[in-house]
């Protein structure tokens, strides 16, 4: 059964979206110099911010969706304002969504504790290595350097998605500023959230 959204749900979602949107583009200048002093695996220690507004959304507004819907307009922000890969990255950004989704539809998209929130950044850096290395050449790379590209990114989806989303959702929280979202009826202990 689908759930209704509410018009504030979708401009939260949409706001993160477009903010994440600039902050991923941002981060892939930081990745790109990076990579010039260490090569590829430099992103990957920071793959776990491109991941992070798909598990925001769902940490908020707990609804089946958010994750993926979240991260594919991030996505499409970020090739609006400039991403040199293009309308490809807008794949990309469906593919990681759908991966921290995966973790939320595992539970049923009840549970939102900080190890579902982990394991959904895990998602996202599965699906997104999987798509990287048929699109990315990884196969030219030695089975063990791609075994270590693997665990960074899996370990920057964890850290930086899972817990630095948990993170800035909390922040917002304490604030007030998430009043009448689920999030808040479930701090509550409302049957609704």
């Amino acid at each position: 059964m689908l759930a209704k959204w509410k018009l504030k749900e979708v401009v939260l979602m949409a706001l993160f979206s477009v903010v994440f949107g600039i902050v991923y583009l941002l981060f892939l200048h930081v990745g790109n110099i990076w990579a010039g002093f260490i090569g590829p695996i430099a992103y990957e220690w920071i793959f776990g911010i491109w991941f992070i507004v798909s598990i925001i959304c769902m940490y908020i507004i707990r609804k089946p969706g958010a994750a993926v819907i979240s991260e594919t307009i991030a996505a499409a922000i970020e090739v609006l304002l400039g991403n040199a890969v293009g309308p490809r990255l807008i794949l990309s950004g469906l593919i990681q969504g759908l991966g921290a989704e995966a973790a939320f539809a595992a539970t049923g998209y009840k549970r939102f504790t900080l190890p579902v929130l982990m394991l959904a950044g895990v998602g996202s850096s599965l699906f997104s290595f999987a798509y990287g290395y048929l699109l990315g050449g990884f196969s030219v790379f030695h089975p063990g350097y791609v075994l270590l590209m693997l665990g960074i990114r899996i370990a920057s989806g964890a850290l930086i998605a899972g817990v630095g989303g948990k993170f800035v959702v909390d922040g917002l929280l304490a604030t007030g500023s998430l009043r009448g979202y689920p999030i808040a009826r479930a701090v509550k202990g409302d049957p609704r959230a």
